[in-house]
């Protein structure tokens, strides 16, 4: 009996912490990385290191020079060695360590053996990153950081950028319009685009940005944000207005550069190498960025005169997204679907398009729309991604490279709030000042008094 009492003393506690364990890595998996994960992991690498590379191939042969010392000094058989390995550097989502590649090894070969790794050293997920010649940088990170995001702290993101979703090695994707000008956001309904869409805007209402939007949803989209807005057109008689003006800006900027730098004005806008960014700060032009939400409708045509109508904004549109980046002008360009059956034109805008997004989409003709022509085999992730995981995306870009994001939460209020306390920092752009929405003002909720009127009297 007393045996029994022992066993239930001693078991009592410790089904209590493995239950308690078992929670926390379920439910607040940082938690749980922080305190029994990591210590884990660091001493599963440092016990196995040399083992797991030899297993997965990352060794090689000693030089000769050591060889030599290791039969003179031991007189045993010379094993390979692996690559000389840096300090292990924890963070809140992982670890990091730096290798130094040994002759005739590439990064490519421990990319090959990521997979090995992971399961090597029991964490989530192993990416390589190759940060010189002759080395490489393996993180490691410990739980599936996009099941529930949680952004950075600290993000260098500089003018122009925008951490507007987390990727999944746990480093902050920057959506930097400088980098990469223009981009292509697909989406089906509640996949999570219009959450990137508040992200990038709330982000770039705390810059000296000019903020354009198209949305032929009557406004809907854009509308709670016209406090940071410099122009907006709610349907696509609107955008057939506004989309000759941001032209004729263009064209104006163009001829700013070939006043400032001497260029002959004969000279074509195509030719123009340079850019606003060449200027000095008190002659530069404001940046502007275009969001198009769903494109597909300045596509749609009902008559001979709506395709017209439509063919004049296409073109528009290609030639700011072909010619707008030295002139400081930058597209976003949102949609369900995005490809040749829209009409003339959807498929070289398409192509001027350099950055890629494409969420959960309903077939897999949308995801070749998006990734299919820079990189093939993102298009099988984008059409794996699940309906309860809204944010989730796929982000390419033309070299290539590609991985999952996910966007936070953020609510309109919250996105709205933040543009009407930096409607200040709209830039005066006289091209836009006729097509700025109408802000109502927001009302001053008067202090009720407790002092009661004394009655009138005769």
């Amino acid at each position: 009996m007393s045996d029994w009492a022992t066993l239930l003393e001693v078991g009592g506690p410790l089904a209590t912490l493995g239950g308690g364990v078992a929670y926390t890595r379920a439910r607040h998996p940082g938690i749980y990385w922080s305190t029994v994960g990591l210590p884990l992991s660091t001493a599963r690498l440092l016990g196995s290191y040399g083992s797991v590379m030899e297993a997965c191939g990352l060794t090689v042969q000693p030089s000769r020079l050591r060889a030599l010392a290791v039969r003179a000094t031991t007189r045993r058989d010379v094993r390979p060695v692996p690559p000389r390995r840096g300090i292990i550097r924890p963070t809140s989502t992982g670890l990091r360590i730096r290798l130094r590649l040994a002759p005739g090894q590439e990064p490519a070969d421990f990319a090959a053996s990521a997979e090995r790794l992971r399961h090597a050293w029991g964490v989530h997920a192993v990416y390589v990153r190759d940060v010189k010649p002759g080395v490489v940088e393996l993180r490691l990170v410990g739980y599936d950081v996009l099941r529930r995001v949680r952004m950075p702290r600290h993000v260098d993101n500089g003018l122009l950028g925008v951490p507007v979703a987390l990727r999944e090695d746990a480093t902050a994707f920057i959506r930097d319009y400088r980098a990469v000008p223009h981009e292509l956001v697909l989406g089906a309904t509640l996949s999570g685009k219009s959450m990137y869409l508040r992200h990038l805007i709330s982000g770039l209402a705390a810059h000296p940005v000019a903020l354009v939007g198209i949305d032929c949803k009557r406004g809907v989209e854009l509308a709670p944000f016209a406090s940071r807005l410099s122009a907006l057109a709610t349907d696509p008689d609107e955008a057939a207005e506004l989309l000759p003006v941001l032209v004729r800006e263009m064209e104006d900027r163009y001829d700013l550069i070939k006043t400032r730098q001497g260029i002959a004005p004969g000279i074509p806008d195509e030719e123009i190498t340079s850019d606003i960014w060449g200027l000095p700060e008190t002659e530069r032009p404001a940046p502007i960025v275009l969001f198009v939400d769903e494109v597909a409708e300045l596509f749609l045509v009902a008559t001979r005169k709506d395709e017209e109508r439509r063919d004049e904004m296409v073109t528009r549109l290609i030639r700011l997204a072909q010619l707008g980046r030295a002139a400081g002008i930058y597209l976003e360009v949102c949609g369900q679907r995005f490809g040749a059956e829209l009409g003339k034109g959807a498929t070289m805008l398409r192509a001027q398009l350099t950055g890629r997004v494409c969420h959960r989409v309903n077939d897999e003709a949308s995801a070749k729309m998006a990734l299919g022509d820079i990189a093939p085999e993102a298009v099988d992730a984008a059409c794996s991604i699940a309906p309860e995981l809204p944010g989730l995306a796929v982000v390419g870009d033309t070299s290539g490279g590609w991985s999952r994001i996910r966007t936070p939460y953020l609510s309109l209020a919250d996105a709205a709030a933040t543009c009407r306390e930096s409607a200040h920092l709209a830039p005066d752009v006289p091209a836009l000042a006729p097509y700025r929405p109408y802000v109502p003002p927001v009302p001053v909720e008067t202090p009720g008094t407790a002092v009661v009127p004394r009655p009138v009297t005769e």
